[in-house]
């Protein structure tokens, strides 16, 4: 991941709201959810739900579609993924063995334990 598509993605998840958001998209699946139920769960209005949308989506981690007449948001793996591996790319002083446990949670989505 390019360092200016990273300080997007980071700079779309520095507000509560839409990193609420995402999280609730990671948990959704690939099916996603539409915008008024997002609204909903979020406790934030729809214009307001709608602003963050598109702050997601302009970062890239978030995609749109249409279903009739209802527009279904879900996360975007790929470029989540991007963002984990952009911070662990030059992981622990050359020491890669160190940073394994949490690439390969991330990519198959283990929890980690603490």
């Amino acid at each position: 991941m390019e360092e200016h598509r990273a300080l997007a993605a980071f700079g779309a998840l520095s507000q509560e709201t839409r990193l609420r958001i995402l999280r609730m998209l990671v948990v959704a699946g690939p099916d996603g959810m539409a915008a008024g139920t997002i609204a909903d769960k979020a406790d934030v209005s729809a214009s307001n739900v709608s602003f963050h949308l598109k702050e997601l989506e302009r970062a890239g981690l978030v995609a749109a579609r249409r279903d009739s007449r209802s527009m279904i948001y879900s996360a975007q793996y790929d470029a989540i993924r991007g963002i984990i591996r952009f911070l662990m790319e030059d992981c622990c002083s050359g020491r890669p063995e160190i940073c394994a446990p949490v690439i390969t949670a991330a990519a198959c989505g283990t929890p980690l334990k603490a």
